[in-house]
């Protein structure tokens, strides 16, 4: 039976990159793969859906200049839109193919890695069995990290058939545009959908939203200009709904919906989309025969900074069952392996993690929002600015949007968080993520000398408004800059 140092069990973003930092740390590694290596990082996942984002956006864009012009809009095939996501696809998994060809050689990768096709199942704390067809194979570590990600999750009554019903994996395996869908669930994914599809301008998309609001984790007002930017594409936006019955019918999906104050509503479309959110994939590896723990409610494994209750098997990414993040899981690979190679014992932060929501506009987050820090009780200053003041958003007739900065409510203003609503918003954040890892205030980013013109220059006028220096006052342009503060002890927000 062949010993590594590190089993790695899952090939997507959180297991790849813990075996290549293992590689690093000169651990002899075997990385196990059920189907294909890059998970959901590549296949319906994020870079399948942002490939559809982008695609529909540069769409979406033709389309706002024809109209104007008084032609026909512009229209994709499901067939053409296929074309460009597998070639996208393609692109990376090569990427991954001739990494990994080349490490699996000794002059690659030292003789350190290996890589093994099959379902891998714990036969106990240090041996796994590999099972591919009918052969199996086992093998022994010293540490195990479990990668395995995550799947759709289902609504008990909702039958998801893959043809009519889908799920947010099902639906890249369209044939055709469907001229109308339903979205069941209005968070990240569904969200994203309804963009991509409103976008192509095809489908008349149905989104329902149980919560009064879309993107309920968000502030009032970020999830209020995504709202009426799908509402102005023709998007129907079900607020507060139940969803009551759902049923493949001959005329395609019936569904009926029922609201607090009594009312029903019935409806038919072509397709569904069952966007609930996701479960991790760690009920069938035997994680009994492992002695590691999991929560008996959930049913995901009990983790401590990525550790399980074995110490030496550790659980990241997706399969945690929470933070289903790309970046996130890359990092918790990383992690788990400088805490098995010693390299560094200090806990895992998330304080600083960028994100990115790819609706319409864009949605770009670092740290805490306001509605997160009233519900902790944490004083801060804000400050707010449009889209419509920043020089490169007029210049690309893109003003929609605006820049949110959030810092402490003292001298020291230091960044508790910051949200961008708008073109280029990711771009924008990273500087002040970084910011936040080093405690740094907002002086040293008001006193800056930005490119000009450019997107970020707005997140810099939110520091000077937030100082007093500001170039444009926030009292003349109250429409379009605010800046404010709230306490707990008060009993609303207050100038700041």
């Amino acid at each position: 039976m062949e010993h590594f140092d590190l089993c790695v069990i899952g090939g997507g973003p959180a297991g790849y990159a813990a075996a290549m930092r293992a590689i690093d740390l000169g651990k002899r590694t075997v990385l196990i793969e059920q189907e294909r290596i890059g998970g959901t990082g590549i296949y319906n996942g994020a870079l399948s859906s942002k490939t559809l984002w982008e695609l529909s956006q540069r769409v979406a864009s033709a389309n706002e200049v024809v109209r104007t012009r008084g032609r026909e809009p512009f229209r994709l095939s499901w067939e053409e839109i296929g074309k460009t996501l597998n070639e996208a696809m393609f692109e990376r998994k090569y990427l991954y193919a001739c990494h990994m060809q080349l490490l699996a050689s000794h002059e690659g990768g030292q003789g350190l890695f290996k890589h093994m096709r099959g379902t891998a199942r714990f036969v106990d704390p240090h041996r796994v069995q590999v099972m591919r067809a009918e052969e199996r194979t086992s093998l022994s570590a010293d540490h195990i990290i479990i990668a395995t990600g995550s799947r759709p999750r289902h609504l008990p009554g909702v039958a998801v058939d893959e043809r009519a019903v889908l799920s947010s994996d099902g639906i890249f395996h369209l044939d055709d545009l469907p001229k109308s869908i339903v979205i069941i669930g209005a968070g990240v994914i569904g969200c994203e959908f309804a963009t991509i599809f409103s976008n192509f301008g095809a489908t008349k998309v149905h989104l329902i939203d149980r919560t009064e609001r879309i993107l309920p984790f968000e502030d009032p007002d970020v999830s209020e200009v995504i709202a009426r930017g799908l509402e102005r594409k023709g998007v129907v936006i079900h607020r507060g709904a139940r969803l009551e019955h759902i049923a493949v019918s001959p005329q395609g999906v019936d569904y009926r919906l029922s609201y607090d104050d009594g009312r029903r509503e019935e409806f038919t479309v072509e397709k569904a989309l069952l966007s609930v959110g996701r479960v991790a994939n760690v009920d069938r590896l035997g994680l009994e025969n492992a002695g590691v723990e999991v929560d008996d409610r959930t049913g995901n494994i009990r983790v401590e900074d990525t550790r399980t209750s074995q110490p030496h098997i550790f659980a990241v990414g997706d399969a945690t069952g929470s933070n289903m993040l790309v970046n996130l899981g890359e990092l918790e690979g990383r992690h788990a392996v400088e805490l098995i190679g010693g390299v560094d014992q200090r806990p895992l932060s998330y304080d600083n993690v960028s994100t990115i929501m790819f609706l319409d506009p864009e949605v770009a987050g670092v740290g805490l929002n306001e509605q997160e820090c009233r519900k902790q009780g944490i004083a801060h200053r804000t400050a707010r600015i449009d889209y419509a003041c920043i020089a490169r958003a007029i210049a690309m007739r893109r003003t929609k949007g605006f820049f949110k900065l959030i810092v402490t409510d003292d001298d020291d203003m230091r960044v508790l968080g910051m949200r961008a609503v708008g073109e280029h918003a990711s771009s924008a954040i990273q500087a002040v993520a970084l910011m936040m890892r080093t405690g740094m205030g907002i002086h040293e980013l008001a006193g800056l000398v930005h490119p000009h013109p450019s997107i970020i220059e707005g997140v810099q006028e939110c520091a000077r408004m937030l100082l007093g220096t500001s170039i444009f006052k926030s009292p003349v342009f109250g429409d379009k800059m605010r800046c404010y503060a709230w306490r707990p002890e008060a009993s609303g927000v207050r100038a700041a």
